[in-house]
């Protein structure tokens, strides 16, 4: 349980960060014009801070200027470090961190190279050629156990023409997929609602994403442009729904009713302190509803990892190095071993984004921020952990205090 002082807090910074938010909407004359909500989930423009916003009523503190609100924003930063949970005065002074980093960006004076620490709080640098040769040399392994042959490019080739879910077929293979994560998912979460609140695929093409939790509308948006398999499949149904995004989203929302959640949980921010932990979280659905081994989903979750990292590097080269985006789109080709040019394509659209392009970091760094505190909790305390990691929001630094 969060302290009474903690909550207080809590109000009044989700209202600075829509009122940030208001701010950089004002510019492309989409803001609310009141700076309230209308208490209902909204999904917001992508271009903007806030994505989602399921606040009740709260209104966004009335900035004038950027320097208006990082002033508020610093003595919030002070406020935070007199909190009396160690891991709310970290993270809440890293939020402060990360928005105020963010109105600098809008203001165009945060070079690229800069953004990723600032925004995330994580190393600004790419993945190393070493790293990618250890996952390429882990991903060659586990297909030798499962009995391909050939250099990896073919091994990897072969597993995905036999795991492969053809495009009509797809929303009928994720649906089915999502039954079956809710059920392992309410097995472990108390989940306060029935099914039908949940969520729905939908197909799309030519969207810089894989599959995005759109929860406002309860559909789970699937890029059918790249090659998709089972596992594949089942990853977006754990990550994007049960016990991903859609349990985040939903949990917060019910407890912050209850009393029992801060109300910035009621935010989905980009490019903020939380970014990395909200994707390792979803990432880690699997370990989390102790799905059963499975030597294919244990590949494809490898491979998820290594797409993260190639994505890292090909923003790095697009922003840090400068290089057209037509090299840029060759070397992530030459790199890339499942999904084909749909999955080249989606990438380049991602990353392609100056609003988006550091958060391709937080897919990096998301597994590794979330895995080594949930390895270390010991099984009777899982419980616990759990309610500590859906219950508020965190960066990497801060989840690492849980027992603290």
């Amino acid at each position: 349980m969060l302290s009474d002082r903690t909550l207080r807090y809590a109000e009044v910074i989700t209202a600075a960060i829509l009122g940030v938010d208001a701010l950089c909407r004002a510019e492309y004359d989409a803001d609310e014009p009141d700076g309230a909500t209308d208490g209902r989930a909204i999904e917001r423009d992508r271009e903007s801070l806030v994505v989602l916003n399921m606040a009740r009523g709260q209104r966004a503190t009335p900035f004038a200027s950027y320097d208006e609100d990082r002033e508020a924003l610093a003595e919030l930063a002070a406020a935070a470090r007199e909190l009396p949970e160690p891991d709310r005065r970290l993270y809440y002074d890293q939020l402060c961190g990360s928005t105020a980093a963010f109105t600098r960006w809008r203001e165009g004076q945060l070079p690229f190279r800069e953004q990723i620490g600032a925004f995330l709080h994580i190393p600004s640098e790419t993945v190393t050629d070493a790293t990618l040769d250890a996952l390429r040399a882990e991903l060659r392994a586990s297909l030798h156990d499962l009995g391909y042959g050939g250099d990896l490019r073919a091994q990897c080739a072969a597993w995905e023409e036999r795991n492969r879910v053809p495009s009509e077929d797809v929303l009928a293979v994720l649906a089915e997929l999502l039954d079956v994560a809710w059920e392992r998912t309410a097995a472990v979460f108390e989940l306060p609602t029935a099914r039908e609140d949940g969520m729905r695929p939908v197909a799309e093409r030519g969207v810089p994403y894989n599959a995005r939790c759109d929860y406002a509308r309860r559909e789970v948006r699937l890029n059918i442009d790249p090659i998709l398999t089972r596992p594949a499949l089942e990853h977006l149904a754990v990550h994007e729904c049960y016990p991903g995004h859609w349990t985040q989203f939903k949990l917060r929302e019910w407890w912050y009713d209850r009393g029992l959640a801060p109300a910035d949980g009621l935010l989905s921010v980009v490019n903020s302190a939380s970014s990395c932990t909200f994707e390792g979280i979803a990432d880690l659905g699997f370990r989390f509803t102790d799905w059963p081994a499975d030597p294919d989903r244990e590949f494809a979750a490898t491979m998820t990892g290594y797409r993260a990292a190639i994505g890292t590097g090909a923003a790095w080269r697009l922003h840090a190095l400068g290089w057209p985006v037509a090299r840029v789109r060759e070397w992530l080709r030459e790199q890339s071993l499942v999904g084909g040019e749909g999955w080249i394509e989606n990438r380049i659209g991602f990353i392609a984004a100056p609003q988006r392009a550091a958060l391709i970091w937080s897919y990096w760094w998301g597994e590794a921020s979330v895995a080594p505190v949930w390895a270390r909790v010991a099984p009777e305390r899982r419980a616990e952990f759990l309610r500590y990691l859906y219950g508020r929001m965190h960066s990497p630094q801060s989840v690492a205090l849980f027992g603290a």
